[in-house]
């Protein structure tokens, strides 16, 4: 079972337009609205994948009510933390060209009882986990060392934990080790402070978060790939996309993929790959089924390319 924690889940609206033309009246040819949420989008993930997953997170209000509703229709097991303000919504617009443009809400603040009651709802459904899986923005009222609370938690009741997070909240949870990190090149330019512009410049960022403490890191690049980097060794794993019709929940589902697949090791990099790579080609944030995976087009190697440069260079 993969345990999810979303401290800042949200309802999401996403609409696919011809393009973006500001001041002017756009008609979507497509519309939807999904639970949204970095955990959240990686339980739907798992539970696409006929995985038992459990989604950990504080709602409120009708957005919340909604959201809850949403996530059982999937057959996602919900843990609620009731809190008194209303669950943010957000709005994103997907151009033909695969464009994505994210409207995103602030979010309720918790206050310190609805703190302490996450932290022990997250202990209360933890015992039967493989992994945790701890993902996205800390909502207004947590302090950015609340990740490194959860892994060092996690830890002591022998659970593995994965963390998808950025700025502050990854710096501090580093010092507790947590198993897996993943970051994008953005947040991993961003936490060793300097600019990423080839492969090789992103599997030296990842040994960095390494000795400040994370077990392993795995690095999404976007359209180049996504890296490894472990005590094991280091691989880099790409994909053949035909058609890109939205990023949104891609490097969820990856992560999803690489927990499924066992977290670890080059294979549990295929399965990653191959997971982001399906879900880019569906629509809005919808989660790749099994029959949606394409595994004969990912490639993956531990003879990295590090004078390649980056598609998507990070200043």
């Amino acid at each position: 079972m993969i345990l999810t924690v979303t401290p800042n889940p949200s309802l999401d609206r996403t609409y696919e337009v011809p393009s973006l033309d500001r001041g002017e009246v756009i008609r979507a040819t497509g519309e939807r609205m999904d639970p949204g949420g970095k955990g959240v989008n990686v339980s739907r993930a798992v539970a696409a994948a006929g995985r038992r997953t459990v989604a950990v997170l504080p709602l409120g209000g009708a957005p919340g009510a909604l959201v809850a509703d949403l996530l059982d229709a999937q057959g996602i097991e919900v843990a609620p933390v009731p809190v008194a303000g209303a669950t943010r919504s957000n709005i994103a617009l997907a151009e033909a060209d695969g464009v994505l443009t994210k409207i995103n809400a602030p979010g309720p603040e918790l206050t310190s009882a609805e703190e302490e009651l996450l932290l022990e709802t997250v202990r209360e459904q933890s015992g039967d986990a493989d992994w945790i899986a701890c993902c996205g923005s800390l909502p207004r009222g947590l302090a950015p060392s609340w990740y490194a609370e959860i892994v060092a938690r996690a830890h002591r009741a022998g659970v593995r934990i994965a963390l998808d997070t950025s700025g502050p909240a990854l710096l501090a949870a580093l010092r507790e080790r947590p198993d897996v990190v993943k970051p994008n090149a953005e947040e991993l330019a961003e936490a060793v402070g300097r600019p990423l512009a080839t492969v090789g410049d992103a599997v030296k960022a990842a040994e960095e978060l390494r000795e400040l403490g994370a077990r392993a890191v795995l690095a999404s690049l976007g359209a180049d790939g996504q890296l490894l980097v472990s005590e094991d060794g280091a691989w880099f794993a790409g994909a053949r996309v035909d058609v890109v019709r939205s990023n949104v929940g891609a490097g969820d589902s990856s992560l999803a993929g690489f927990l499924i697949a066992g977290g670890s090791g080059p294979g549990a990099l295929a399965s990653a790959v191959a997971h982001g790579a399906a879900a880019v080609q569906l629509p809005g944030s919808v989660m790749p089924s099994p029959a949606d995976l394409d595994p004969s087009a990912v490639t993956v190697t531990s003879e990295i390319p590090v004078d390649r440069v980056l598609t998507e260079p990070v200043s």
